[in-house]
């Protein structure tokens, strides 16, 4: 149960690690590790030989929740250039398209997930092209024996959501091989370095003031978040941060993609949310003044906008227009920008602050960022039945 919000929670590391007894930042700590560690385990599973049959028509990952982002992130570093296909099945079905000359990545960081393991053997049945990656010793290691898949054993660090790079530079490695990503080794290690720079920033210990992550946190306490991308990369980045919200801090997160948003979700701005704005012409000062104040929301709209170095121009004047649009209406605006120039380091930067962020609202707010009860209680119902 939360204990509602208390910023002293964030003032030094001591408060914080007391908040947070499972240790998820040190979880979050780990992404640079889990880059330089994925890396061996793939090139030691041999995960070459997927170029022995050349290139696939389309590669589909299967996955759930904090290991089925390992595919949106991989269709990011692919990019909208890709030669093939990248699509991610979270389900109980394959595509019925989906046949031998497809590649089907099934990833579980536990290797159990019943719905990736449904679908992974319906794709051995069809005899497609096979890459496991997740817990070693589990249900799904031992399909990838019967399949004569390629298997990657992954480490967990805790949670499959804190173990994304671990679950994803395979799968990134997997496209190298193929010829579909351009990710030499350099930039895994220049990845990983960024990674740590955020952690160093972002680090229990650095007050709120100059902590990114504890000053964001701090702002959108309270606020409902519109979490938008201006590209396909830094959406991506703002579909796991809702993600994040929710796992982490128990938090809703609506998440958005411009300039998709600007045809739909931009309307809240007008809406119940919207503290304290109104449109030119509507209202006086003198009306706004003596407006009853009882029926306005509690909590208002903040606009988390996630920029990429990368921005179709349109969708740079879209944002620009979207940030006056909502701060004139009384909506808070949060403007996060990616870090690095490939699109490896970028999705990575922008990921590694917004996991930060999650956490350290979750502190703030009393609430214990590591355990999911009301998953655990959802597959425990289900089970039952």
């Amino acid at each position: 149960m939360s204990g509602g919000l208390d910023p002293s929670r964030l003032d030094d590391a001591a408060a914080a690690e007391a908040a947070d007894p499972a240790g998820m930042l040190r979880q979050v700590a780990s992404s640079a590790a889990q880059v330089r560690e994925a890396r061996r385990a793939a090139d030691e599973a041999g995960i070459s030989v997927l170029a022995d049959d050349g290139r696939p028509r389309a590669i589909v990952v299967v996955g759930m929740g904090g290991s089925g982002i390992s595919g949106d992130v991989l269709a990011a570093v692919c990019g909208v250039g890709c030669a093939v296909p990248v699509t991610t099945v979270r389900g109980y079905r394959l595509p019925g398209w989906v046949g031998a000359a497809d590649l089907v990545i099934a990833v579980s960081c536990s290797g159990g997930t019943e719905e990736t393991l449904e679908v992974a053997a319906e794709a051995a049945r069809r005899g497609c092209r096979l890459l496991f990656v997740g817990g070693p010793d589990s249900p799904l290691a031992d399909l990838s024996d019967r399949s004569r898949g390629v298997f990657v054993p992954v480490r967990s660090v805790g949670q499959p959501r804190s173990t994304l790079w671990g679950l994803t530079v395979p799968l990134i490695l997997a496209a190298r091989t193929l010829g579909l990503a351009d990710v030499p080794d350099f930039v895994l290690e220049s990845t990983a370095a960024r990674l740590e720079d955020v952690a160093h920033r972002c680090r229990p210990s650095s007050e709120p003031f100059v902590n990114p992550a504890k000053r964001i946190a701090l702002d959108i306490a309270g606020d409902v978040p519109l979490v938008w991308g201006a590209s396909a990369l830094a959406a991506t980045a703002a579909y796991r941060l809702c993600c994040q919200l929710n796992e982490n801090a128990k938090y809703p997160g609506i998440f958005g993609e411009v300039p998709e948003a600007g045809h739909n979700q931009v309307m809240a701005f007008d809406g119940h949310f919207a503290r304290g704005g109104s449109t030119e012409g509507e209202t006086s000062d003198l009306d706004d003044f003596f407006r009853d104040r009882a029926d306005e929301p509690e909590h208002g709209l903040h606009l988390v906008l996630l920029r990429d170095v990368q921005e179709h121009p349109q969708v740079r004047r879209r944002c620009e227009v979207s940030v006056e649009v909502a701060r004139e209406r009384g909506v808070a605006v949060t403007e996060i920008g990616a870090e690095g120039g490939h699109p490896l380091e970028r999705i990575a930067t922008l990921i590694a602050l917004g996991d930060y962020v999650t956490v350290y609202l979750a502190i703030a707010l009393g609430v214990d960022p590591t355990p999911v009860p009301a998953i655990q209680e959802l597959k425990a119902r289900i089970a039952e039945r």
